[in-house]
Order: structure tokens, then C-alpha cells, then sequence
């Protein structure tokens, strides 16, 4: 699968830098997920009031929203600092060993796609969240011996896109549990402003709308239509970005006034096209479109049903009266007499 400009994952390692470069290092200079904020504004105070490490989080919901962005503002606050690491990177009790008795009194050991977690890796860390201790065996047979190590105290925060995967042990085990959202278009405006002022580059307010607009809800795309533009602007206009720059550099990248990419329209036509605007499985889907399930369920349909274009039923996927609208496509008289002419929900 080639890269989208409207993927919220990160798609190279310039990408991944500029990103960082972006962020907000304060909960203050946040800009979105207001109820998120609050809370956390409180509990860190608290944390700080009482001298003790904050309480392990737990942050779920769709990549490209802050979970990352929000660990870091979370050590900041705390005056630690940050160990990262990823769930697929994890796979034996000794890659997380070295990990856990190198932090620090009041570090924040953050690990993203935490529903990845090997269950060895899983098992060995219920003790570490719970006591601040792990038990590890070394050596095998009559000589196996297991060792008890103490470790300082220290929040453990967990990111997951898919929060139903987790296991009931490990979600008991955090104590604070936070849902990022998608962002709506006024705040991504904000975001898309704070981030031109940042790589100095000059828009007006009409062009921050229609990018807003186009992002799919995403602060990471958002950034990256921004930049996108600025290419565009800078070699084919005339510097600043403005609405026809816009609509000019997005048209190219094959981002359509709803943020939809070709892969978007793929997904909707051929359920039209192939099976009748559905229903019909995922399975089936990915294999029709000779993609990944796991690629169609995380980058395709999250914003897809956000938007009304796309319904999950118990048979299986279909094509909304809305989207049918959007592809300019004729829906069959009667299929959907109670959707036509709804209003999405961006």
C-alpha cells in the first residue's frame, strides 16, 4: 500500500520529526480535547501537591490524536522524564527488564500500541504497576532461581487504538482512563494557525478553514496538509497560502472537499459497485480491495463512520444515502428513503 497524505499514523521518519517539533510542551499551549485537559490539569496538581508519582493513565482512541503528544506534556509537567517504547517492540520479560530498573523516582515509562503486548510481556508488568517490584527468574531447571527487584515509583502510561483488545487484568491495573476524540473543525483551525506560526509560514483564515476542513478530525493530518501546501505554495504560487492554493495543492494529492483519498473512494465504490451498497463483510472487503483487514478497520473506517458516509451492521458493512450524494452516484429508489439529504456529522 503506497502512503497516504491522509493517514493518521506516521508515514516516514520526517514526518515523525516534524511532528515532534509541533508539539506542545505544556498543558496550557494544548489546544483540544477540553475535558481531557481539565482532568488531567487536576490530577497532576494533586500528584505535585502530594510529591508522589501521578497514577498510571490509560489513553485510547483513533491514531494521530495527542495520545503521544500528551505522555510527553505529562512528564514535562512532572519534571521526569519520558522512557518510550512500543508493544510490538516488547516481546520477551527481558526487553522490558533493563527498561523498568534504569527509571527513575517519578518517571513516565510510556508504551504505544500497548494491545500489542506479547502476554509474557504482559504478565511480568501486572506486578511492576501493582508494587513496584518484578519477579524474575534466572537460569533453568534445578538451578532456576527467581529474583525479586525492587523499582522506584514511577507512571506507566499505556496508548491504544483498539482499547477492546486489552485484557481485563491489564486495563484493572491503570488507574485513570482517558478517551482522545476526534477534534472538531474550529479547534484543528487553531491547531493549523499555532503550527503555521511555528514553520513561519503565512495563511489566511479562509485557507485554515478549508484545511481544517479536509483533516479528517486529525491534528497529524491536519500538520501534514499544511505542509503539503506549503510545498505547493512556495513552488507554484506565490509563498503565502491562501483558499486557491489550497484547493489547487489538495486536488493534486487527491483530497477531496471531505478529506476522502482514492483508498476513501475505493472502499465506498466498490461496495456499491461490487455489492450493492452492502452489506457486506470485512474479510470479504479486504480481500476485494487486496488490502489488510487491520488497514481497512484503523485507517479507512474510523472516519468514514464519523462522517455518516459508512454504517456497520450485524451483516456486515454499508454505504450511507450521504456518501452515495458525495460520489455523485444515483442510489436505487427506496434503499435508503430515511437518510437522504441527512447532514453528516463534520
Amino acid at each position: 500500500m503506497r502512503e497516504r497524505v491522509v493517514a493518521p499514523t506516521v508515514i516516514s521518519p520526517e514526518d515523525e520529526k516534524i511532528n515532534i517539533s509541533l508539539r506542545p510542551e505544556r498543558l496550557q499551549d494544548y489546544i483540544g480535547q477540553k475535558q481531557v485537559v481539565e482532568k488531567l490539569s487536576v490530577s497532576l496538581a494533586a500528584a505535585r501537591n502530594r510529591k508522589e508519582p501521578h497514577e498510571h493513565i490509560l489513553f485510547y482512541g483513533p491514531p494521530g490524536l495527542g495520545k503521544t503528544t500528551l505522555a510527553h506534556i505529562m512528564a514535562n509537567e512532572m519534571g521526569t522524564r519520558l522512557v518510550a517504547a512500543s508493544g510490538p517492540s516488547l516481546q520477551r520479560s527481558g526487553d522490558l527488564m533493563g527498561i523498568l530498573t534504569n527509571l527513575e523516582e517519578g518517571d513516565v515509562l510510556f508504551i504505544d500500541e500497548i494491545h500489542r503486548l506479547s502476554p509474557a510481556v504482559e504478565e511480568f508488568i501486572y506486578p511492576a504497576m501493582e508494587d513496584f517490584k518484578v519477579d524474575f527468574i534466572v537460569d533453568k531447571g534445578a538451578f532456576a532461581r527467581v529474583l525479586n527487584v525492587p523499582l522506584k515509583k514511577f507512571t506507566f502510561i499505556g496508548a491504544t487504538t483498539r482499547a477492546g483488545l486489552l485484557s481485563a487484568p491489564l486495563r484493572s491495573r491503570f488507574g485513570i482512563f482517558h478517551h482522545i476524540d476526534f477534534y472538531p473543525q474550529d479547534e484543528l483551525a487553531q491547531i493549523i494557525k499555532r503550527s503555521a506560526a511555528l514553520l513561519e509560514i503565512k495563511i489566511d483564515d479562509d485557507a485554515c478553514d478549508e484545511l481544517s476542513r479536509r483533516a479528517r478530525g486529525t491534528p497529524r493530518i491536519a500538520n501534514r496538509l499544511l505542509r503539503r501546501v506549503r510545498d505547493f505554495s512556495q513552488v507554484k504560487g506565490h509563498g503565502a497560502i491562501d483558499l486557491q492554493a489550497v484547493n489547487a495543492a489538495l486536488e493534486m494529492e487527491g483530497v477531496d472537499s471531505r478529506g476522502l483519498d482514492d483508498l476513501d473512494r475505493k472502499f465506498l465504490t466498490t461496495i456499491i459497485n461490487y455489492y450493492g451498497g452492502g452489506p457486506v463483510g470485512i474479510e470479504t472487503l479486504a480481500a476485494t480491495l487486496n488490502e489488510e483487514t487491520d488497514t481497512l478497520e484503523e485507517m479507512v473506517e474510523p472516519f468514514l463512520l464519523l462522517i455518516g458516509f459508512l454504517q456497520r451492521t450485524k451483516r456486515g458493512r454499508m454505504v450511507s444515502a450521504q456518501a452515495y450524494k458525495h460520489l455523485n452516484i444515483s442510489v436505487k429508489p427506496g434503499l435508503y428513503p430515511e437518510d437522504y439529504g441527512q447532514e453528516s456529522l463534520l
